[in-house]
């Protein structure tokens, strides 16, 4: 395992750098098709200039916060972009949340501005009174509605005079990504300028990425995969990059035409779907393989070794699946050029980046080949998070004698292959999002009728977790597990909600009174379990 030591010389670089060198090199070709919509670098910077300057208006500088709650879109491409010149950090809110999951977020973030697609605009009404930093609503694409803060249209303020950007330093930060917690409220990682052009390196450089190439994602943009592989990537390695509103199976591969794609970036069950042309009422059958005309190369994690071989035989094309990390630090393992990935691995560890090393529940280091947690720390400046946003203890807790501890087990062979083994913490990551069992768990005893509830993952076919609620009633309550599941769709995300649902009489527990959530992992799913797939409930956003 490589261990040299840091390399306070290392290249870094802004958002605005990239930029600017796109704009010297290429400024009228096409940089992004958003959803259809060409976009060149001349023209986001254009708009983002406008957006940064509107925002000056109402009162957003350098370190403010500013929130989106957009599907893909190019609107939610210029927020991003309009912040970021404005100096300020974006906050991508994931568009399922709504009630308190976004009411956290915001609070928590500070955001002065939200930024809200008009369909969704319903559930910022519900949350907007008692936000003690936000003071503007923006809207795009209809009505405004009437709030407790000031509420614009997102049309109006495109029409501002542009403004110089912000010039920021690669250690300042520009966006936050929130965690799902597990012990409490998810954490705001802060990811610096740094972090995003060195995080799209570092993809890039796997996938052997030039400016020749197109890379299409699926990927919402409130996710960190989106912008730094699309929005970042196309600069700091040219060419385009593609971003489509969500994943279909019946229009992979006419989207992999239309845009000439020569790269995907999406998640192991897209690739188990793609494999095996699952039938879903949302995601009929993608037709002949044949269909591929451009498509190279397609990345997605998790990648079974069986998909990954139906993948590549199938459809003629290279697959890359092998690395491995975290919000607060990617990529901990990865697979670079010339580099055959073994099974079941995650490519080798990235000594280039980080140190990483194995420990065990006392921070010693444990022997080649042995199980513990997976460690690390950099090797160069701000290619990590700087820190959970308002949580300085949850910082020092996670860094303990100064390594960073991932919570998630894994063990790294004599040739340096890194194997991702189980999560140490209790989350969940199901249909390519994390999930708080702190934050379902919270939600449900908001229902009245339970006395207990643990929240925990079971196997699933499509490669991540399923989702089980295991709960006791509270005495003389009567619920049945369909209502108790009719009553979470207004309440959960749609990635929440439960597959399973048991109620019993208790819960496991330890000798001091914790719940045995392993005990009831390891449990089969028996007859009396109540699933929602059996019962005909389909999973839509809402």
């Amino acid at each position: 395992m490589e261990r040299s030591g840091w390399s306070g010389d290392a290249e870094q670089a802004t958002l605005h750098d990239l930029l600017d060198r796109r704009l010297g090199e290429d400024p009228d070709g096409e940089y992004l098709d958003v959803c259809g919509e060409s976009l060149s670098a001349r023209r986001v910077a254009t708009e983002a200039a406008g957006l940064a300057a509107a925002l000056g208006t109402l009162g957003v500088g350098p370190g403010d916060r500013v929130a989106t709650l957009l599907e893909n879109s190019r609107e939610a491409v210029l927020a991003w972009w309009g912040t970021v010149w404005a100096g300020a950090v974006s906050v991508p809110v994931n568009t399922a949340y709504k009630g308190e999951y976004l009411r956290h977020q915001l609070a928590d973030s500070g955001a002065r501005v939200l930024v809200v697609q008009a369909d969704l605009a319903e559930r910022a009404e519900g949350v907007v009174d008692g936000l003690d930093d936000l003071r503007h609503l923006v809207v795009v694409g209809g009505a405004a509605p009437a709030v407790g803060v000031a509420v614009h249209r997102w049309e109006d303020l495109r029409g501002a005079a542009g403004t110089e950007p912000a010039r920021r330093r690669p250690a300042d930060l520009a966006t936050f990504v929130y965690t799902g917690g597990t012990t409490g409220p998810s954490k705001g990682c802060m990811l610096s300028h740094n972090y995003h052009a060195a995080l799209a390196a570092q993809i890039g450089r796997c996938w052997q990425r030039t400016a020749e190439d197109v890379v299409w994602t699926p990927l919402p943009l409130f996710h960190f995969n989106a912008i730094t592989t699309a929005v970042v990537g196309a600069l700091f390695f040219g060419g385009r990059s593609a971003i489509y509103r969500r994943f279909s199976v019946s229009n992979f591969w006419p989207e992999m035409n239309r845009t000439g794609a020569t790269i995907t970036s999406t998640l192991g069950t897209m690739a188990y779907l793609l494999a095996h042309d699952v039938d879903r009422p949302e995601m009929p059958r993608s037709g002949a393989p044949e269909a591929n005309r451009t498509l190279r190369l397609l990345g997605a994690a998790p990648m079974p070794v069986e998909v990954d071989r139906v993948i590549r035989e199938r459809f003629g094309v290279k697959t890359f699946s092998g690395a491995y990390g975290v919000t607060e630090a990617s990529l901990v393992s990865w697979q670079p050029p010339g580099l055959e990935n073994k099974p079941n691995a995650a490519g080798v560890v990235n000594g280039e980046y980080f140190d990483v090393r194995i420990f065990d529940d006392d921070d010693n280091e444990v022997p080649v080949g042995a199980e513990g947690e997976i460690v690390l720390r950099p090797k160069r400046p701000h290619v990590m998070f700087e820190g959970y946003w308002g949580r300085p203890e949850a910082t020092v807790a996670t860094s303990r004698n100064w390594w960073y501890h991932t919570g998630d087990v894994g063990r790294v062979d004599e040739d340096g292959y890194l194997f991702f083994v189980d999560r140490k913490a209790d989350y969940l990551r199901r249909r390519g999002e994390n999930i708080s069992s702190f934050e379902v768990e919270r939600v449900l005893m908001g229902h009245g009728a339970l006395a207990d509830v643990a929240v925990h993952g079971v196997p699933s076919e499509l490669t991540e977790d399923d989702l089980k609620v295991t709960a006791t009633l509270r005495e003389g309550a009567t619920l049945t597990e369909a209502d108790l599941f009719a009553w979470c769709i207004d309440r959960l995300p749609y990635f929440a909600l439960p597959r399973y649902i048991e109620l019993r009489a208790e819960l496991p527990r330890s000798p001091v009174g914790r719940v045995l959530k392993r005990e009831l992992r390891d449990e089969p799913i028996g007859e009396g379990v109540w699933d929602a797939e059996a019962a005909g409930v389909t999973y839509e956003r809402r």
